[in-house]
């Protein structure tokens, strides 16, 4: 058995944890934040179709739950599967952010950093929009 090489990606949310688990835990809102499905996704029975550069990917979302996992799986149309393991978890009075990116084979080391890139800037998104949402003032 083999693991491959890992990155956590976190952020703290000035933000009630259960407001931004509520607001990520609805597929329709990824658009919003996670750039890769910015085209958007349409419902397709329990699973949602995000479009893509390498085709449709069939993403399927964790079931609401009371732990602010956001876990949702993405199978490309090449048949490749990709288990994106995102979490909000307490942090104080905020929340922390924590989206597990994992390298996967045949990546290079520049295109998995280039990845962990992404990952932050679609953290930084998801906050600025969530600490705007915040009784309608800007903090951190």
């Amino acid at each position: 058995m083999t693991t491959l090489a890992a990155r956590i990606i976190h952020i703290s949310i000035t933000r009630d944890w259960r407001d931004v688990y509520a607001f990520m835990a609805r597929p329709e809102n990824m658009p919003l934040w996670a750039s890769g499905l910015s085209s958007g996704l349409t419902p397709d029975g329990a699973d949602w179709i995000a479009p893509g550069p390498l085709g449709n990917a069939r993403v399927r979302f964790a079931p609401d739950n009371a732990l602010g996992v956001v876990d949702h799986l993405v199978t490309l149309e090449n048949g490749l599967t990709v288990h994106n393991a995102l979490r909000v978890v307490p942090n104080g009075d905020g929340a922390e952010v924590m989206f597990t990116l994992l390298r996967q084979p045949d990546m290079s080391e520049e295109q998995f950093a280039g990845d962990a890139e992404w990952v932050a800037r679609d953290l930084a998104t998801l906050k600025s929009i969530l600490e705007q949402k915040n009784d309608g003032t800007h903090h951190g």
